[in-house]
C-alpha cells in the first residue's frame, strides 16, 4: 500500500509539473506575440508620422489617454486634447519629417505593458529651417479588444539645472 501512495504521489508531481511546463510555454509564446505586436505599434507610428499621417499618428493611442509631452501645456487630459497637439505641431513644420525610434524597451504584463524609447526627430518649418530633437519617451499600453494602445505617455527631455534649459540632443 505505502508502494502504491508513493507511486500515486511522484505520478501527480509528474503530472503538475508538465503542466506547469506547458502553461509557462504557452506564457512565453504569448507574451513573444505580444512584444511583436507592440514592436509593430510602434513601426507604424514612425512610419505615420513621417508620412505627416495624423489619423495613423492617433491611431496607436486609446480612446481615453493621458499624457506629459515635453512642451507646453504640462498635460493633455485626453485624446481630443492630444490630437490638437499634433495637428498644431504638423500645422507649424509642414515640410519633411523625418523620425527613428531606437531602444525600445517592452515590458508585458498581462493585458497591461510598459515601454520606453528614444526618438530622434527632424521637422521642417514652413521657411525650410529644422527642428531637430531627440526626446525619451515612457507608455503605458493596455491590450484592448486584442489589440494593444498607448494609454498614458510621458515625453520629456533632459533639463540642465545649471541653466535651465532642455538638452534638444541629449546623448547617453
Amino acid at each position: 500500500m505505502e508502494k502504491l501512495l508513493r507511486l500515486m504521489a511522484v505520478t501527480l508531481v509528474l503530472v503538475g509539473v508538465s503542466g506547469l511546463g506547458s502553461q509557462l510555454r504557452a506564457q512565453a509564446k504569448s507574451t513573444a506575440d505580444d512584444k511583436a505586436a507592440i514592436e509593430a505599434l510602434y513601426k507604424d507610428f514612425n512610419d505615420a508620422f513621417n508620412k505627416r499621417d495624423l489619423n495613423g499618428i492617433m491611431a496607436v493611442y486609446a480612446p481615453v489617454l493621458f499624457v506629459f509631452d515635453a512642451i507646453p501645456p504640462r498635460q493633455y487630459p485626453s485624446w481630443n486634447a492630444f490630437k490638437k497637439d499634433w495637428e498644431a505641431l504638423l500645422a507649424a513644420y509642414p515640410g519633411p519629417v523625418t523620425s527613428s525610434i531606437s531602444d525600445l524597451s517592452i515590458t508585458v504584463v498581462g493585458p497591461v505593458a510598459y515601454t520606453h524609447c528614444i526618438d530622434d526627430s527632424t521637422l521642417t518649418a514652413k521657411d525650410g529651417s529644422k527642428l531637430h530633437g531627440v526626446v525619451r519617451a515612457t507608455d503605458v499600453l493596455r491590450k484592448i479588444k486584442g489589440k494593444w494602445l498607448i494609454v498614458q505617455e510621458h515625453v520629456s527631455f533632459p533639463v540642465d539645472l545649471a541653466t535651465g534649459k532642455a538638452d534638444l540632443l541629449s546623448k547617453p
